[in-house]
């Protein structure tokens, strides 16, 4: 980002723009892009902390196969830029009502002010207590078959019991290769129905805690268990527990709910990524856990176009007011006509 671009964002701290997007990934920037081609003023502030930066490549995106994923937002932000948006690097602390709008805080001291909210903070993978996963999480330690399971195929996969949905990735990993094994680690006994399919599948069940993956000449080698044994693989999938990046939201009473599928905390939004929180949306991995790039792209440009939406409505109901006003309504009759635009737009009319 260009130091020109700092300043001037830092000078107009105290306007408001129509929103804020928190958080520069594929779902802020395509939320962004989407507001700004409305002619919308908008504003992102990226904390430069993407989930996926350590993977070597985006994968299952159209026409971008295998981008870098730093590449892929530069794009973005070169995009949102040509409409008029702004980027600027920063981590918001806090969000608070701030008249009709908010007012965000930013851990330097800057403050600025929104219309609307648009929230794309993404999550963060909380990861068993396994030695050498996080090292060498995003190459040979994966979570997705689809985002990574194509780089792995027909190798030595294990993947570990970590969660309700794990018998469910063994078998999607079966799919990738003839050499899978499940590590049941510390989960409760499989059931007998699952046990079948795994049998089925060709797919050995290896009992006892896992405590480390190895690795030699930056290649993962191994899976060692609490016995010392150790099996010899070349990939590693696991389950996260996946939580969203939304503490700095508790100010304005959106707070994190548990999944529904037990896999980890989101942001609970309607459809087109609307929350309860009056003036608040939520994009990509923040309420969709599951989101790959391509989804969570698609969710920002919707949340986008229902942003604008509202913003549409508001900008109406007010230039109604105003014309009614002028015509000589008294306060009594602008009340009441403030009143029947507001009932008119709550019931779609």
């Amino acid at each position: 980002m260009l130091v020109a671009e700092v300043i001037e964002v830092t000078d107009r701290r105290n306007d408001t723009h129509d929103v804020v997007v928190i958080g520069g990934g594929a779902a802020g920037l395509s939320g962004a892009v989407t507001l700004a081609r409305s002619r919308r003023s908008v504003v992102v502030v990226d904390a430069g902390a993407p989930r996926n930066a350590p993977a070597e490549g985006v994968h299952v995106l159209l026409g971008r196969e295998g981008i870098a994923p730093g590449a892929l937002l530069e794009l973005g932000r070169e995009e949102l830029r040509g409409y008029g948006g702004e980027v600027i690097s920063g981590e918001v602390t806090g969000a608070v009502r701030d008249g009709d709008g908010f007012a965000v805080t930013l851990a330097d001291g800057r403050v600025l002010r929104a219309r609307r909210l648009l929230v794309t903070t993404g999550l963060a993978d909380e990861f068993p207590d396994v030695a050498g996963l996080r090292e060498r999480w995003g190459r040979d330690v994966l979570h997705c078959p689809y985002c990574h399971g194509w780089e792995v195929r027909d190798r030595r996969i294990g993947v570990l019991s970590t969660g309700p949905m794990s018998v469910h990735q063994v078998l999607l990993m079966r799919q990738l290769s003839e050499d899978v094994v499940f590590f049941s680690h510390t989960a409760p006994e499989i059931g007998a129905e699952d046990r079948e399919r795994l049998a089925a599948r060709g797919i050995e069940v290896v009992e006892g805690e896992v405590v480390a993956v190895e690795s030699a000449e930056d290649r993962l080698t191994g899976v060692r268990l609490a016995d010392g044994r150790v099996v010899e693989r070349e990939a590693v999938a696991i389950a996260t527990r996946m939580v969203a990046r939304a503490g700095f939201l508790a100010e304005l009473g959106l707070v994190v709910r548990e999944h529904p599928m037990g896999v980890g905390e989101h942001v609970p939004t309607e459809f087109g990524g609307r929350t309860e929180v009056p003036g608040v949306w939520a994009a990509g991995n923040v309420t969709d856990l599951a989101a790959q790039v391509g989804a969570a792209a698609a969710a920002g440009t919707l949340a986008g176009a229902h942003i604008n939406g509202d913003l549409v409505m508001e900008e109406a109901d007010r230039a109604v007011a105003g014309a009614r006003a002028g015509a000589g309504f008294s306060a009594e009759a602008e009340a009441e006509a403030h009143v029947m635009v507001a009932g008119e737009r709550r019931h779609g009319l």
